[in-house]
């Protein structure tokens, strides 16, 4: 029997609307799609099109001889000119090839001008640079500049012109992304360039605010013993041999000002907390806690090299950025007082090599950390005048600023000062007290820039006459020669308060203009041959880390705020005894990352554990961990983050107890220089003063600190699995690119380093934290100048299409380094293109 056939009725159509809303969402997808793909065929191409030419000839207009530009396998230019004018000419057109959109970004920074590209999230940073007057600084500096000096940041203005004349169709992707063309650069815009780093390295009133505000509820004992000034680890340079082994106790603190403790202030924390956040878009002292500009440095005699000549090394510590804040250069022209020969690294902005060598010496640098500003409590009436000390009243200065702001309204400023310098009083907007600060760059005196004088020194006398004339930043300068010696000195211009007779010391916190101001005015600046200096030492080794270097009995007072001394005394002790080095082990220094205080912390740490019964069972694991621990703060130590961790957790529960705000925010008011050292004092002595009143013992206390520690940080249940590097991470991305996942994915290509795990801390040698750390390494050998070596953290290129934007970062990753190319031969051999740069 046959069985009917199924038949497949047509289902229903789909309605017209779904339909619709299918096609245009497929129509929708596709076009996404599109603009995505020209999205990054539009990036690609402008950052292909902005790559410089290495090779051939360029016609530019402003020269006067033809210019030759030999660059090697890293990009580093070495460029030989015929005149100096041509030569500084050349390094400002080069320079911007690789960096014009960085260049221009710094002098944005120190101008306040960003919001008039970033648009209205930047208009309170740049009414912080507007109120410190950065911009008008530099209009001052230029003013005076003597005429020499003028002439070459004029010619270098020129040579970065020329490259944005030439690259007028062709600008950086970072131009295009932003709407808008660089204005023309100017000698001004070199001396801004200059003030970025001096703002860097010297901005210290922050920190006399917040310690003004712990004056109010802690009593000078307390306060004694979180603001040591110098510590018994200390190494002065000029001071004689020591045992680094004893405490020295002949280090006299600076008795404290009681009086502050007694005077009523308005509560600004919460503005001095976002004060220092807003002054870490452009320091590296804000950035994280415990972050802190710093570098080591350290040269040695022939007596203890393996060729009987000394070697020099320095590694700067900077905020690090992408591109990197240095750009590598060598130099070489005749000059009317002899020829200039000069390699290293410069700062994109400016003229001349920052820190190098030439044919006969080398020198480098690291902060000093002098003290270069006060802030004053200003009695005013009527916004119209302020009464100085005598009592006599006088007109305040007016200036108007007018910034300007991108998408939103422009907004007016009305500057405010006395005879000290600009009231700042706007950047704390709880701040009932009008407060002015006075700063070094306020005389255009102080901001020399004397680095052709020193690029161009033979010897000794040569150096220190050059370094004479460098103003700002305070620096510590070490020196080599081929002749088998070597120097140290402090340089820079450093107030001198009171009288240069009876100098009076610093301040702390605010000073009060009407009562403290005759005690602490300033009478000049401590004169250059009494700076600490020392010259061919006996002991033949010359470091230092940021400590202090001044010796005892010193008649001046440079700073209250010294670094902690633990990378100081970790060089000296790896060099003094030591014979037969090479420039791999100056590499190998400052890659170091052992830690005595670490380790003797956890040794603490543990024994508190140990005598605490209630301590649970990842505790009593943390303590086995922390006492068999070597101090070397590796990534793959757990120890390390362990400690790490309880010595962060310790800090607020020693200070909230004493500060009334168990839960409150003011111990992060707490930051010094000398901080970790404090921290080493209270745990190793335990004075029964700072021990809170909730815990029975000091082994309790601690024991608490590791537990919040591993609590806060998030600890693994089983520490042997939560390694240092887990926490400890790196992550260098470019400022615009890097930062959106938008424009990441758009431009789909490595526009960073990526989060890798990070060795070291704020004790070790490698001084390393997520923002902040070695900004490039050097050392200059000075028995086979090619011999020499160099690297930066990232690469000499700003372009992510350039085979030059990071392909230095895994070598300062993993620390190793690259030759550094100088003699004739062997830039011959090193150089991969030749560009010459022809008159028009």
């Amino acid at each position: 029997m046959d069985t009917p056939s199924q038949v497949t009725r047509p289902g229903k159509p789909l309605p017209r609307s779904i339909k619709i809303l299918l096609r245009t969402t497929l129509v929708l997808f596709v076009l996404v799609l599109a603009c995505f793909y020209s999205a990054r065929f539009y990036m690609r191409h402008a950052m292909r099109a902005s790559l410089p030419q290495i090779d051939g000839a360029i016609h530019v207009s402003g020269l006067s001889a033809a210019v030759t530009v030999l660059r090697d396998d890293h990009g580093m230019p070495h460029i030989r000119a015929l005149t100096l004018d041509d030569l500084v000419f050349a390094q400002g057109y080069v320079t911007a090839q690789d960096r014009l959109w960085q260049m221009d970004m710094l002098r944005r920074h120190a101008a306040g001008e960003f919001a008039e590209i970033l648009g209205p999230g930047m208009i309170e940073h740049d009414q912080g640079q507007r109120l410190q007057q950065i911009r008008n600084t530099a209009d001052n500096i230029v003013a005076q500049m003597p005429p020499d000096e003028l002439r070459y940041l004029n010619a270098y203005a020129r040579g970065v012109n020329a490259l944005i004349a030439d690259s007028a169709d062709h600008l950086p992707a970072e131009f295009r992304m932003l709407h808008y063309t660089p204005r023309p650069w100017l000698a001004r815009d070199c001396v801004l360039v200059g003030l970025m780093m001096v703002q860097d390295l010297t901005t210290g009133f922050p920190i006399k605010l917040a310690r003004e505000q712990l004056a109010q509820k802690l009593p000078p004992e307390l306060l004694g013993d979180l603001y040591p000034v110098g510590s018994w680890r200390d190494h002065p340079p000029a001071r004689p041999v020591m045992d680094l082994t004893a405490p020295q106790l002949d280090i006299p603190d600076v008795p404290l000002d009681e009086t502050q403790t007694k005077l009523k202030k308005p509560d600004t924390t919460r503005d001095i907390l976002a004060l220092e956040k807003t002054l870490s878009l452009g320091t590296s002292d804000y950035l994280c806690d415990g972050c802190k500009a710093g570098s080591n440095e350290w040269v040695v005699t022939g007596a203890h090299t393996a060729t009987g000549k000394p070697l020099l090394a320095n590694d700067m510590h900077l905020a690090h950025t992408l591109p990197g804040i240095w750009y590598m250069a060598e130099l070489e022209a005749p000059t009317p007082t002899g020829p200039l020969h000069v390699t290293g690294v410069t700062l994109p902005g400016m003229p001349f090599v920052v820190v190098g060598h030439n044919e006969q010496i080398a020198w480098g640098f690291t902060n000093l950390g002098g003290d270069v500003q006060d802030i004053y409590i200003e009695h005013t009436r009527n916004q119209q005048e302020y009464q100085t000390a005598d009592g006599a009243w006088h007109q305040l200065a007016h200036h108007s600023e007018l910034i300007r702001v991108r998408g939103g309204k422009d907004v007016a400023l009305d500057v405010l000062s006395t005879n000290h310098g600009p009231i700042i009083t706007p950047m704390l907007p709880h701040e009932t007290r009008d407060l002015s600060l006075r700063w070094s760059i306020y005389d255009p005196g102080t901001v020399d820039l004397p680095f052709l004088a020193v690029n161009l020194a033979n010897d000794w006398t040569s150096f220190c006459d050059a370094m004479s004339h460098l103003g700002a930043p305070a620096q510590n300068a070490v020196y080599a020669d081929t002749a088998g010696h070597i120097g140290y000195h402090a340089v820079g211009r450093i107030p001198v308060r009171g009288s240069m007779e009876h100098p009076s010391g610093l301040s702390a916190t605010p000073i009060d203009d009407t009562k403290e101001a005759s005690s602490f005015e300033w009478a000049g600046y401590i004169p250059f041959e009494q700076m600490p200096q020392v010259f061919d030492p006996p002991s033949g080794v010359l470091a230092t880390a940021n400590s202090r270097v001044t010796p005892d009995g010193y008649p001046f007072s440079i700073t209250l705020n010294w670094e902690a001394p633990y990378r100081n005394e970790r060089i000296w002790k790896q060099l003094e005894d030591t014979h037969n080095l090479k420039p791999a082990d100056m590499l190998a220094l400052e890659i170091d990352i052992h830690s005595d205080v670490d380790q003797e912390l956890a040794q603490r740490f543990a024994y508190a554990i140990d005598h605490t019964p209630s301590a649970s069972a990842q505790l009593r694991q943390a303590a086995d961990l922390l006492r068999s621990w070597n101090g070397n703060v590796d990534v793959d130590s757990s120890a390390a983050n362990i400690v790490n961790a309880a010595k962060s957790a310790l800090w607020p529960l020693l200070l909230q107890p004493h500060l009334g705000k168990p839960h409150g925010e003011e111990w992060r008011l707490y930051k010094w220089g000398g901080m970790t050292f404090a921290e080493e004092e209270l745990v190793m002595h335990q004075p029964s003063r700072w021990l809170p009143s909730t815990y029975a013992s000091w082994s309790d206390l601690l024991t608490a600190a590791v537990a919040d520690g591993l609590r806060n940080a998030h600890a693994r249940t089983d520490l042997t699995h939560w390694p240092y590097g887990l926490t400890h991470r790196i992550d260098i991305e470019h400022p615009l690119f890097g930062t959106s996942p938008v424009l990441r994915s758009v431009i789909h290509l490595p526009v960073g380093t990526g989060p890798l795990p990070l060795s070291g801390d704020g004790t070790t040698v490698k001084q390393s934290f997520s923002t902040v750390g070695p900004s490039e390494r050097f050392t200059a050998n000075m028995a086979d100048l090619d011999n020499s070596t160099l690297n930066i953290v990232n690469g000499q290129s700003g372009n992510v299409l350039s085979p030059w934007f990071h392909d230095q970062f895994e070598a300062w990753y993993h620390g190793t380094t690259f030759p550094l190319p100088f003699t004739t031969d062997a830039v011959s051999k090193a150089t991969t293109h030749t560009l010459t740069l022809l008159p028009q």
